[in-house]
């Protein structure tokens, strides 16, 4: 089925049956993020060994990238977002009832993997359910609902550790996956692709016939996704170094957060009116131009303010990266395409906080902050002269 050519009327049926499960399945994930390193702890991990446990959350994602876009292909979007909804369920049965530091990180990896499954899926099911017109808004939103579970989340989990203790939060969030896995049975089955052939598409052929778009628009929208990635790091480090206390410090990334939010349809309706890169660009340089001056804020006002515009850059950039890699991705080896650009993206999103790490071991905190500007601004240019300027330009 063709995206250009269906009506506005399907993707507005989308909500119960995409963004509903996504929020559960979100929210649950966001409230087990933050107790990873406890229960490692918890299990006798060393600091280190625990920090390596919730790293390879993200390396599962990584590596799961590539097996994901087969999976998808093989047997349907639906399907797979059925069937790693069950395996994330599994997982955090699991981690509630782990005796090991060992058994809950290889848990965890098995988590990263089904996430990648569940992004890589829903991308790809919008694509081609969601008439052009409204893609980005679309892509927007789920973007916006991936930031929803990060902030309640972590809220739903504290209160209910509070009251049950450490082990219900994975309970929990086992039946928010479960529950999302049910909403998504709901999901319309898509046409088969006008486009498609009985024989199978193999991945390296898609990846090989695409490397040039991955080495321009996907070495640009990577070097976006590094800028977003470091205000996780860059930003509770810098108020550490001024001497701000934990409170202070989690009010000004609350804040920043909050402005994050709020605006991912504004977004999205941006993109789908004036095209891509009038989204992707201003973004990374707002936020290139923020870590820039960071190292000039001294005190609270001042960080908070540099820590509000970061949030506005980020949120107005919420599904940028999505929408580009679907108005880029090919009919015929769709979700194999959709693999290899989000493993491109994936990489500048985990080098963000490596690099921050690997300066700021040999120079002051600023020089990272004052890299990470520079590599945004660097960035910008290479988003305006590769992303496309027409709306919904498709890639052959």
């Amino acid at each position: 089925m063709s995206s250009n050519t269906t009506g506005p009327t399907p993707w507005r049926r989308l909500g119960v049956s995409i963004y509903l499960p996504t929020t559960l399945s979100f929210v649950g994930f966001g409230a087990i993020v933050p107790l990873v390193p406890l229960t490692a702890r918890a299990l006798g991990a060393s600091v280190a060994e625990a920090a390596l446990v919730v790293a390879l959350m993200g390396i599962g994602s990584l590596v799961g990238a590539l097996p994901a876009g087969v999976i998808a292909d093989r047997f349907g979007e639906k399907k797979s977002l059925v069937g790693a909804m069950m395996l994330d369920a599994v997982c955090l049965l699991i981690c509630a009832f782990a005796t090991s530091e060992w058994v809950l990180a290889g848990v965890v990896f098995v988590i990263g993997l089904s996430g990648a499954m569940l992004t890589l899926a829903r991308q790809s099911y919008l694509t081609v359910a969601v008439p052009l017109a409204y893609r980005a808004r679309a892509l927007s939103t789920l973007g916006g609902v991936f930031r929803i579970g990060n902030l309640v989340g972590p809220l739903m989990g504290a209160a209910v550790v509070t009251v049950w203790g450490l082990q219900a939060a994975y309970l929990v969030a086992a039946g928010t996956s479960l529950l999302a896995m049910v909403v998504t049975l709901a999901l319309p089955e898509l046409p088969a692709e006008p486009d498609s052939v009985d024989e199978p598409v193999r991945m390296l052929h898609v990846l090989r016939g695409h490397a040039r778009v991955f080495a321009t628009a996907g070495v640009g929208a990577s070097a976006l996704m590094l800028v977003r990635a470091s205000r996780d790091a860059l930003l509770p480090l810098w108020c550490e170094q001024i001497g701000l206390d934990a409170a202070t410090t989690s009010l000004i990334f609350a804040v920043s957060s909050g402005i994050d939010m709020t605006l991912f349809y504004v977004g999205g309706s941006v993109m789908d009116r004036f095209g891509r890169r009038w989204v992707a660009v201003p973004a990374i340089v707002i936020m290139a131009v923020c870590f820039a001056l960071l190292p000039l804020a001294h005190d609270t006002p001042a960080v908070a303010l540099i820590a509000a515009v970061l949030g506005l850059g980020n949120g107005i950039s919420a599904g940028v990266v999505l929408t580009i890699g679907s108005d880029l991705s090919p009919a015929l080896g769709r979700p194999q395409f959709l693999a290899g650009w989000r493993l491109t993206t994936g990489i500048g999103q985990a080098a963000g906080p490596l690099l921050i790490t690997a300066v700021a071991a040999v120079a002051p905190l600023g020089l990272a902050a004052v890299t990470i500007g520079a590599i945004g601004l660097a960035g910008s240019g290479w988003l305006w002269k590769w992303v496309p300027t027409t709306v919904g330009r498709a890639h052959p």
